[in-house]
């Protein structure tokens, strides 16, 4: 079915009135696409559709054909558009991608046609919703282009009396007598488009050779009939060669015998008349607009982040009084006797905050050559990924680094729940050079009575653990644990999370896992000292800086609410429920004895 008329629906490079500039490419994911032909983008009345429009992508930018219905409406309308009282179309498109000014992405939703008057030149307006109450809501991402550009009209068959006289008159001339009508520049011009067909016949018959289905140059009595129109695009058209079965036998033969593939294809393409040999191996389309991330596995960043307590203040301060000794026990009364007073120790200790960043440049002639993606935002995104796996990292083991390492995390200040004092991280060594992985499970069994944490933990551990436990058969070569909940059911922790930077190959002390409810780890940060972006520019050396820090402490808080397991021999569990502090007892019972008895320094000094 023929259109009723064409044109540009958006021409790419014209910058609009607003400072706008439609990209290249900007729609060529809608090439063929069909959309609704509207009346002056009107959607309150669905007599206002007139048809449809195809789209059509092109270099420079979108073309459409459009076809009427038979509504009383549309065929007004194409009667405007044959009197040529409409000349020119907009588009409504929506998620658009807009960077520096150039929209580089977005959707056409419909092709109207609208009056010559409402748009002189290129230009796109926001779309904007009238609410009843009297506000308005900008929308970014929905605007309506107007090209500036006229429409082709339907060709019309003009076959009336005075054509014909017309025709008739100017068919008694003939071909030489059109030529000397012709003035001496006219001349020079017609000289020099049949030279270059001429040229171009020889040229598509070379290239004929590569397609042994492709056309060939048709020729009649009359001459040679042209394969192109001369004003056509540079003169010449696209044609793509195509290599046959027969091609790349011959091809491979002959890089058999000089020993590379790509000496043999340029070989062939030299043989051949072929001079742009890209055309054969087209450059390759990148599957994402920005690179991926190859990282580490993170997931288990945001169970300890998000899991931590978070506190408003910076310096963290835990006080604690141990009442496990039998002297803090309540007491039976005797008539008669001397009621004696309770006696239990206290301690506290103080984590101070310190300061953890990340810092990156890019200098800008980089960042305006990068045009692919947001090369900005995809380095911000970076930084923050790497400054949370830091951050969490110093929370489970410590960072890594040695003391006199200028950018170590100071175990001071952000306590790791690996290396914490034994009042807060209970230790459980369990020996898995024997190859015995069960041996894993029972430690962690027989150890879990000490954990004094908030309801049930979270576990900790690598992968590589996991998929041992997870090997497990018994005797009859069945599994014994089918699912990893299954296995987190039976040590009582509500989940299994692996962690990438635990290795078991360690040797002796390795951490193998961490049991813990993340509630029971407090990180402090004062106002201000939460995760901060800053950038600047250096006018000096033309480059942004960037740079993303926080300021925070962080301890365990509650006592003995971690089990920490170790590579080591097995040491059993003591019995009983065993004491936190050992104060000096008195040796003879005062009249009156103090309250709270006193700590030795080292109980108390962390």
């Amino acid at each position: 079915m023929e259109p009723d008329f064409s044109g540009y629906a958006t021409k790419a490079g014209l910058q609009c009135s607003d400072g706008r500039t439609i990209m290249p490419g900007a729609f060529k994911h809608q090439d063929k696409m069909r959309v609704p032909l509207v009346w002056q983008h009107g959607h309150s009345d669905p007599e206002n559709v007139l048809g449809h429009a195809v789209l059509e992508n092109r270099d420079d930018g979108v073309y459409t054909y459009g076809y009427f219905n038979k509504s009383p409406k549309a065929v007004h309308a194409k009667q405007l558009l044959d009197h040529k009282d409409i000349t020119m179309l907009s588009i409504w498109a929506n998620e658009l991608v807009e960077r520096a000014g150039k929209v580089l992405h977005g959707a056409i939703r419909e092709v109207s046609l609208v009056l010559s008057g409402a748009n002189p030149g290129a230009l796109i307006e926001n779309v904007t919703i009238h609410h009843s109450n009297g506000e308005d809501d900008m929308l970014d991402d929905e605007v309506i282009i107007y090209t500036g550009l006229e429409l082709e009209h339907a060709s019309t068959d003009t076959s009336d009396d005075d054509k014909k006289d017309e025709d008739d008159d100017e068919d008694d001339e003939t071909v030489q007598d059109v030529y000397d009508s012709m003035t001496d520049k006219q001349k020079q011009v017609l000289h020099y488009m049949l030279s270059q067909t001429l040229e171009s016949v020889d040229t598509s018959a070379q290239q004929d050779n590569l397609n042994d289905d492709s056309t060939k140059t048709n020729t009649t009595q009359e001459g040679t009939t042209m394969t192109r129109n001369v004003f056509e695009k540079g003169g010449q058209e696209d044609k793509t060669p195509v290599l046959s079965h027969a091609d790349m036998e011959g091809i491979v033969a002959d890089a058999t015998k000089v020993g590379s593939l790509k000496q043999a294809v340029e070989n062939y393409a030299l043989a051949h008349g072929i001079n742009q040999i890209d055309v054969l191996f087209p450059e390759a389309q990148a599957l994402t607009t920005a690179p991926e991330f190859f990282t580490r596995r993170t997931e288990w960043v945001n169970s300890v982040l998000n899991g931590a307590r978070k506190s408003p203040f910076s310096r963290v301060k835990t006080h604690w009084a141990d009442l496990t000794y039998d002297d803090a026990r309540a007491k039976g009364y005797i008539t008669g006797t001397e009621k004696q007073e309770e006696f239990y120790g206290t301690s506290r200790r103080e984590t101070a905050p310190q300061t953890i960043y990340k810092k990156q440049k890019l200098d800008r002639d980089d960042i305006l050559d990068i045009t692919d993606f947001d090369v900005v935002a995809w380095m911000k995104g970076e930084m923050r990924i790497m400054l949370d796996e830091e951050l969490a990292r110093a929370i489970l083991v410590g960072d890594g680094r040695t003391l006199p390492d200028p950018d170590k995390i100071l175990e001071d200040r952000i306590r790791p729940i690996a290396t914490d004092d034994d009042l807060f991280a209970i230790e459980v060594f369990c020996d898995l050079t024997g190859g015995d992985i069960s041996d894993f499970a029972d430690a962690v069994i027989s150890w879990r009575s000490k954990y004094r944490g908030t309801g049930t933990p979270t576990m900790y551990t690598s992968e590589t653990l996991i998929s041992q436990i997870m090997l497990l058969k018994d005797t009859l070569g069945r599994r014994i644990y089918s699912s990893v909940e299954q296995f987190a059911a039976e040590l009582r922790v509500s989940a299994v999370v692996p962690v990438d930077i635990f290795d078991p190959a360690s040797g002796a002390g390795a951490v193998l896992a961490i049991i813990v409810n993340m509630n029971d780890y407090v990180i402090g940060s004062d106002k201000g000292g939460q995760v901060s972006l800053f950038d600047d520019f250096d006018i000096d050396y033309n480059q942004y800086k960037y740079l993303i820090e926080t300021r925070c402490s962080g301890a365990l808080v509650k006592l003995k609410s971690a089990l920490v397991i170790k590579q080591g021999t097995y040491v059993a569990p003591p019995s009983g429920t065993g004491h936190i502090i050992v104060p000096e007892p008195p040796n003879e019972r005062q009249s009156n004895p103090p309250v709270h008895g006193s700590l030795p320094d080292a109980a108390a000094g962390f």
